[in-house]
């Protein structure tokens, strides 16, 4: 097995869980905090009106990047902060039970709420049919009142045809409103909300190099729904018999004190993120490789994103521990993607996923710590 020169250098390879965060977002966040820090939406100085300036360049960056109208853009926790606050927006909008679709290409985040909600008798869950590839099955949409599409699944890696699908549905039932989790998505194709025609769409900011604890909800006209959360900076006036009025979105959805380092995080991740190819031929080079292998049973084709894969003589965990041995990084277990691995009939896989900071010899080691493994 060839060694690695420098055992100490740890080859990142679990882009998918988490992009690494470049220097410029770094840089940005650290000057905020040392030379320009302030609340936002709460001063009228200067430098609170600096920080308001940053969060609306930050919030236009973002419109930018998704097609998106900037009122309809709403900074969140997380997708998994928004996939819930959708739930309680929806059953607000919604009058009386009603029904929704899911897959079993779904993360725990974007089902899980649904299924919880379902659970205490709030809605009817179906399951939309996958066909044999694995993919949402456009010619056998079921009807429903909301439907959550996964752009694409953490284990398999494949766009679904977000505009397609969301088409079908409409045709099926004009007013369903349709929730997509791009967390995945984001990373390897463009968004485009109006292109889609969906009603939400999620993701969050550290899959594209962003800082953990912010994310993006896109509603479409979002001051057609009432806000989940309330408390400071969403309210106009409060009024003589304390009812109030609400501010517009995207305000409105905006209770409390922003992630506002973060933002600035995000907007610069954006600015500097774009899709690139040069990850394609390491994971293709990888897959051939892998697909050589004894024991080894590949749950991707080869043009997915990433790799998964179940080694056939160990539990991927154990598996998981021997390549961190060796300094490598890669996501093992369910991925909080219980559904999909229930369909492929295996209790957990082991995924590669590659960045720009990954090199041909990154892979090439990669393989042959695997392989050596594998024996």
């Amino acid at each position: 097995m060839q060694e690695k020169n420098d055992m100490k250098e740890n080859i990142y390879m679990d882009a998918a869980a988490s992009w690494l965060k470049p220097d410029s977002v770094i840089k940005a966040q650290t000057d905020f905090l040392t030379n320009s820090y302030a609340n936002a939406g709460r001063g009228i100085c200067e430098r609170a009106g600096n920080v308001d300036k940053m969060v609306a360049d930050a919030r236009n960056c973002v419109a930018g990047f998704i097609n998106a109208d900037v009122s309809d853009v709403i900074f969140v926790s997380g997708a998994t902060d928004a996939f819930n606050r959708i739930v309680n927006i929806v059953k607000q909008t919604i009058k009386g039970k009603f029904v929704v679709a899911v897959s079993d290409l779904d993360h725990h985040s974007a089902r899980l709420p649904w299924e919880n909600l379902a659970k205490n008798d709030g809605c009817d869950l179906i399951v939309c049919p996958l066909d044999s590839a694995l993919n949402i099955d456009i010619e056998n949409i079921p009807n429903c009142d909301v439907f959550v599409i996964t752009a694409m699944s953490n284990v398999m890696g494949v766009a679904q045809d977000v505009e397609e699908i969301i088409r079908s549905v409409r045709a099926k039932n004009p007013n369903v409103i349709t929730i997509v989790d791009a967390a995945q998505y984001v990373v390897h194709n463009k968004i485009d909300v109006k292109k889609f025609d969906c009603d939400f769409c999620v993701f969050s900011g550290h899959k594209i190099g962003a800082d953990t604890g912010v994310g993006v909800m896109y509603i479409k006209n979002a001051d057609s729904y009432e806000p989940d959360k309330f408390g400071g900076g969403m309210i106009n006036k409060i009024l003589s018999d304390n009812s109030f009025i609400l501010n517009k979105a995207p305000e409105k959805f905006e209770a409390g004190t922003l992630p506002i380092t973060q933002i600035i995080g995000l907007n610069e991740a954006v600015k500097k993120f774009s899709i690139r190819d040069e990850s394609r031929a390491l994971t293709n080079y990888m897959y051939d490789e892998l697909s050589k292998m004894k024991n080894i049973k590949l749950l991707t084709l080869r043009d997915s994103v990433l790799i998964s894969f179940v080694p056939t003589n160990m539990h991927v965990i154990d598996f998981g521990a021997m390549l961190g041995v060796h300094d490598i990084c890669v996501r093992v277990g369910n991925m909080c993607a219980s559904w999909i691995h229930k369909r492929l009939n295996v209790d957990g896989s082991v995924r590669i996923s590659v960045g720009p900071w990954n090199t041909m010899d990154d892979a090439k080691y990669v393989v042959d710590v695997i392989r050596g493994i594998l024996k």
